[in-house]
């Protein structure tokens, strides 16, 4: 059956079958909604159930606690609808002409960045054209039907290849191969691109980039895309690690200070040890921002890592340091022995 829903404050109305989740009926009536898992895990989907009823799947209490059901919201990855709906969802708006697809490719170089940290580089196809936004990920589809997901660590300008940054998940079917069996020319399978975390050209906000981890990949792509794409707002990264090793490719992040003259770098270790002979930034990288940042009004957050970093970064953010709520935008890495995204 299929019901009408209506997404504010955008206006866009789209027909969602009962039998999908919303996130599937906007994404094929060619919207670009938040989301990063797919999964229920991350809560990126988060939106505010205005009117109508929903059914929902399965989902992490963590994505989606009972404080949030109670105040009326929802996942859009897990719910579908049971009658017409109206949702407050923020940043909706429409795809454009970038198709997902699910493509072949080959494996063309695999290179070690950190003890737990694989940089895998994988070849498009020739006939087949790719497209996609600095910032999103892509799905490889394994056996099983099960799929790994990954960001995107390259800008898309003139890409021929794909760029992923894998850390080793203890279990990890996919990453274990990564780290133990997987060749160059090896074929994979993908799909791609997806997700909603993208630089908002349309804008000229100085903006805070908020990095956990390998949660720099999709990071590195933005930058990469805004030097391609001479963008000049002021950028300023703010990468968290536990340890020196996990700031796996800092050299490269200090350098983009020269591609782009706004641009700053500020590395921030939570757990240094004296080997890593560490006289920079400690403590959580999100308090870094806050510390350096206090008045966030008027600028844009990219965040990408751990749920708990993005949802403390975004609750602190838009509570103490004034940043709108439409201006924080991230992307959510979720792991298991069954998934890495």
């Amino acid at each position: 059956m299929s019901y009408q829903v209506t997404f504010q404050p955008s206006g866009h109305v789209i027909s969602a079958e009962a039998d999908e989740s919303l996130l599937e009926s906007a994404i094929q009536a060619g919207l670009m909604v938040p989301y990063g898992c797919r999964d229920g895990a991350c809560g990126a989907c988060k939106a505010t159930l205005n009117s109508g009823e929903v059914l929902l799947d399965q989902f992490s209490p963590t994505a989606l606690t009972p404080q949030d059901v109670a105040a009326g919201m929802t996942l859009l990855c897990r719910a579908h609808p049971t009658s017409d709906l109206v949702l407050t969802v923020r940043n909706v708006q429409r795809a454009g002409d970038i198709p997902i697809k699910k493509l072949p490719c080959r494996v063309q170089r695999l290179e070690r960045l950190a003890p737990d940290v694989m940089r895998l580089e994988v070849k498009l196809p020739a006939t087949e054209q790719f497209r996609f936004l600095a910032g999103q990920y892509v799905d490889f589809l394994i056996a099983g039907g099960k799929r790994r997901s990954f960001s995107i660590a390259n800008a898309p300008e003139g890409a021929t290849t794909l760029e992923f940054h894998v850390r080793l998940i203890e279990g990890g079917e996919f990453t274990g191969h990564v780290f133990g069996g997987m060749k160059e020319k090896e074929i994979l399978r993908f799909e791609g691109p997806l997700g909603s975390f993208f630089l908002r050209e349309d804008s000229d906000a100085p903006i805070v980039l908020l990095a956990g981890g390998t949660g720099f990949a999709p990071i590195k792509g933005l930058v990469e895309h805004a030097i391609e794409a001479g963008i000049s707002r002021p950028m300023t990264l703010y990468w968290g690690a536990r340890n020196r090793a996990g700031l796996y490719l800092a050299d490269l992040a200090d350098s983009w200070s020269h591609a782009l003259p706004r641009f700053k770098f500020v590395p921030v270790l939570s757990d240094s040890t004296e080997e890593d002979a560490w006289s920079g930034r400690t403590g959580l990288v999100h308090q870094a921002v806050m510390a350096d940042l206090p008045d966030l009004s008027g600028y844009q957050v990219y965040a990408c890592g751990a749920p708990p970093m993005i949802d403390a970064a975004r609750q602190e953010f838009t509570t103490r340091c004034g940043l709108a709520e439409d201006a924080f935008f991230a992307d959510a890495f979720t792991y298991s022995t069954d998934s890495a995204a």
